[in-house]
């Protein structure tokens, strides 16, 4: 247990300072402003993990993360409210893009794996993303005119 203890916080850590030059990059927002609530999530999702191990029921351990998310963020919590200024200081897309990057990396390590599941899995897959492609393009399309920015 500990082992993996080990693993999941480096890998965590890895994708905090990720985040971390991303949030700067992308959003202008330094680094030490954002340590605080990147090191909360990086509990949070530790914590998540450790639960996904101790309790043994057949639980996602992103069900535990987001329950732990929403306990420690909760008004009723003590400290929540720094717990919320700090994370808010994240931009969730600075976020998305290591984890993004590191699916990918895993994907294309495993392409035989990939690839036996078949041609089906390609349609499957370029028709979800042209979906949300286009779904995403309309959506934006109707708040930018609602606007009347375009």
């Amino acid at each position: 247990m500990l082992k993996n203890i080990q693993e999941w916080s480096l890998l965590l850590s890895i994708f905090g300072i990720s985040a971390l030059a991303g949030n700067w990059v992308g959003y202008d927002i330094m680094p030490l402003d954002a340590l605080p609530g990147m090191i909360v999530l990086i509990l949070i999702c530790l914590a998540g993990f450790v639960l996904n191990e101790w309790i043994p029921i057949n639980f996602p351990s992103v069900a535990y993360i987001a329950i732990i998310g929403i306990i420690v963020s909760s008004p009723w919590t003590p400290g929540a409210d720094y717990i919320n200024e700090w994370t808010a200081q994240v931009e969730l897309l600075a976020l998305t893009t290591p984890i993004l990057a590191y699916a990918g990396i895993a994907i294309g390590r495993s392409w035989a794996d990939f690839a036996r599941l078949g041609w089906r899995t390609l349609i499957v897959a370029s028709l979800v993303l042209l979906g949300t492609f286009i779904g995403s393009a309309l959506i934006a399309e109707v708040v930018l005119r609602m606007q009347g920015i375009i």
